[in-house]
């Protein structure tokens, strides 16, 4: 600071030197007087010289500023008046118009001035919010006069003739007609691409008299051209159960507001004894390319066949959109792709250094069913299998503590760590009743390792596991038992089975199929009764799903907190912690109670809400779930909520099963 100060007295200046000269003409005196007299007239003189021409001067930069200031005002003035673009400047907080100039007056229809007037007399519903909130562009377009115009404005604070303070808005109109109509005529002619599928051709075709096959197909396709029609687009016939429909974006909406009509009109037609067509849907739009739409199209078409058919998926740029889905998935009546998978298991399992096995968190008895199977196939084919296993405990406890006391898998349990640590590069996981990677019990082995095998009958979610060397994934079957008891049929013999393998696989199937109730078919059957040649004991099956005297009252304590709702659904929501196993076995309890149909249990669990859901079949819980995160199969399903209460979770629930029975009706 001091050199600061220091410098600016040393600068050289007009001062400084009138002070010098002072100092000579006073050391002069002391010579000569008359000398010392006459240099302090002179410097007298310099001095006043020098002040009026520094006034001057001064005066001169002013009248400049003045010029220039009154130059840019003057341009400022003109600008505003006879700016190209519309301008109107008015009061935000009454809505007074100041001024404007002639070509806003053009475009608002005025040939007066907007003087007295007010901003809706103009431009009716026109918004302010926006520059009080400090806002430069209006965040809609404005309508006047048939145009559509963007704003941009400021807010300035202006002084009145009383001496008050007033806000003045000042707004800049762009007009966008012409750029808006070409953006939205681009946006509906987009090209929007779909493929349809029937389902069940081959079953179709065989329940048809040779007669009546031309008739069938002539009714499917005058119901699909007649749904088609509405989209004004192009529909061919590419292959004998397959279709390529081609439409327009703006039609898009229209098919959506009608829920995909079409999957209704051909499950009416009857084709036989309760033999129906179903269609698949798989759309593909807002993409860059036609190849990428087609992609996106055979992707949706994929998704929609992996998670039960009689539904249309919608494939956009980020995610998918489901619509129908509510039928009954049908049993393939072929197992030439079960003997293709075990054959392709087989090879995969065969060329691995070691075979890491895992489910979903938390894993059932199915879940671990089908682990005991794969740790067969593994077996078998004489490659290590390594299961992993979760710390604390799980609903599937008593049959792993059974597994554990084997000598064949004894050091065979893994911590999810101690598998990413022995993985190297010819590793191979396989994947069992779930198909989310965030589901999986390892997800970060999921992702180290490059060969994934992937077994499941979880209708496919909007995730799920990509690039998987082998993907055996049928929403037909009961269970994932099932799918690895087929593969084992091909691959083993029942006596390669040990007898708590072949319990616990058994076991599974008796889980989700409800003791051969729900979703049981002829293939179900054949893989029991091939367990039950391997040794399966029915009456030990029955042990693993009995619950000791605290679980029962705690299940029947559940039920007793269950409220009806719509009728036919009821929902138990319990304000403690219960155990997982405990609420699933109230809801399925809670579908023996006559005129129940569905059910679903609520309860909290730490910092999320677990929600148990069970039907008939009548209703599918997984569509119902799925709107709140949750996943399974139409028959059991299930979802898990963070950060919400209770009370919420169950509100949502309610909405969530409303918007499907409403979409349903």
């Amino acid at each position: 600071m001091n050199n600061k100060k220091l410098s600016r007295l040393l600068e050289p200046n007009l001062q400084l030197y009138f002070l010098c000269l002072v100092a000579f003409s006073l050391a002069a005196v002391t010579v000569s007087p008359l000398l010392a007299a006459a240099e302090c007239c002179a410097t007298v003189a310099l001095y006043l010289y020098s002040r009026q021409a520094g006034k001057k001067r001064r005066q001169g930069i002013l009248q400049y500023i003045d010029s220039v200031t009154g130059s840019v005002d003057t341009a400022s003035k003109s600008t505003l008046i006879n700016s190209p673009l519309p301008i109107m400047v008015f009061r935000p907080d009454t809505g007074e118009v100041i001024w404007s100039n002639e070509n806003f007056l053009q475009l608002a229809g005025v040939r007066e001035h907007l003087f007295e007037m007010k901003v809706e007399d103009a431009v009716p519903d026109f918004p302010v919010q926006w520059l009080l909130e400090g806002k430069q562009e209006c965040p809609a377009r404005v309508l006047m006069n048939s145009r559509r115009f963007r704003v941009y404005g400021s807010l300035v604070r202006a002084k009145g003739r009383n001496g008050e303070q007033n806000l003045v808005a000042t707004t800049y109109w762009v007009d966008t007609t012409e750029g808006d109509e070409l953006r939205e005529t681009y946006t509906a002619t987009r090209p929007v691409l779909a493929l349809l599928m029937v389902d069940n051709y081959e079953d179709l075709m065989k329940a048809c008299a040779d007669t009546q096959r031309s008739a069938v197909l002539a009714q499917i396709d005058e119901k699909l051209n007649k749904w088609a029609a509405a989209g004004e687009g192009l529909l061919l016939k590419t292959e004998r159960d397959r279709y390529l429909f081609m439409f327009e974006e703006q039609h898009y909406e229209y098919f959506v507001e009608e829920k995909f009509s079409v999957l209704d009109a051909i499950r009416d037609i009857k084709v036989g004894e309760g033999t129906h067509p179903t269609l698949s849907i798989g759309i593909g739009r807002d993409t860059a390319s036609i190849p990428e739409l087609y992609k996106n199209a055979n992707l949706s078409l994929e998704m929609a066949l992996s998670r039960g058919g009689d539904q249309a998926v919608v494939r956009n740029k980020t995610d998918f959109a489901f619509y129908g889905g509510r039928a009954k998935t049908t049993e393939k009546r072929t197992k030439v792709k079960s003997r293709v998978m075990a054959n392709a298991l087989g090879e995969l399992m065969a060329s691995a250094s070691m075979v890491f096995v895992m489910g979903h968190k938390y894993p059932d008895l199915d879940c671990i069913g089908a682990i005991t199977g794969v740790c067969a196939i593994a077996r078998k084919k004489g490659v290590p299998a390594y299961i992993i296993r979760e710390g604390g405990t799980n609903p599937s406890k008593p049959i792993l503590d059974k597994l554990d006391q084997l000598p064949e898998y004894r050091g065979n349990f893994l911590s999810a760590q101690e598998a990413l640590v022995a993985a190297d590069s010819r590793s191979l996981v396989v994947v069992v009743d779930t198909n989310r990677p965030e589901q999986v019990q390892a997800q970060e082995l999921l992702e180290s390792c490059n060969r994934v095998a992937v077994i499941d009958h979880h209708r496919r979610a909007a995730t799920y596991i990509e690039g998987a060397a082998l993907n055996y994934h049928e929403p037909y079957a009961s269970s994932a038992c099932e799918l690895v008891t087929e593969l084992l049929q091909y691959i083993a013999e029942p006596t390669d089975l040990l007898r708590t393998e072949a319990e616990a696989l058994l076991a599974g199937i008796v889980l989700d199929t409800k003791n051969f109730t729900m979703r049981t078919g002829g293939r179900t059957f054949e893989a029991a009764a091939f367990l039950r040649r391997s040794g399966a004991d029915t009456g030990e099956v029955k042990r693993l799903f009995q619950n000791d005297l605290s679980g029962t009252i705690a299940k029947y304590d559940i039920i007793q907190n269950a409220k009806l709702y719509r009728d036919h659904i009821a929902i138990a929501v319990v304000d403690h912690t219960v155990g997982r196993v405990t609420a699933a076995q109230a809801a399925d309890e809670l579908l023996n109670i006559v005129g129940i149909s569905t059910s679903f249990v609520l309860f909290p669990d730490g910092e999320q809400i677990i929600i148990s859901g069970r039907s008939m079949g009548d209703t599918n819980v997984q569509v119902i779930l799925e709107q709140l995160g949750g996943g399974g199969n139409a028959a059991a399903a299930g979802g898990q909520v963070a950060g919400k209460t209770l009370e919420q979770v169950a509100v949502e629930l309610t909405q969530a099963i409303d918007r499907y029975l409403e979409e349903d009706s």
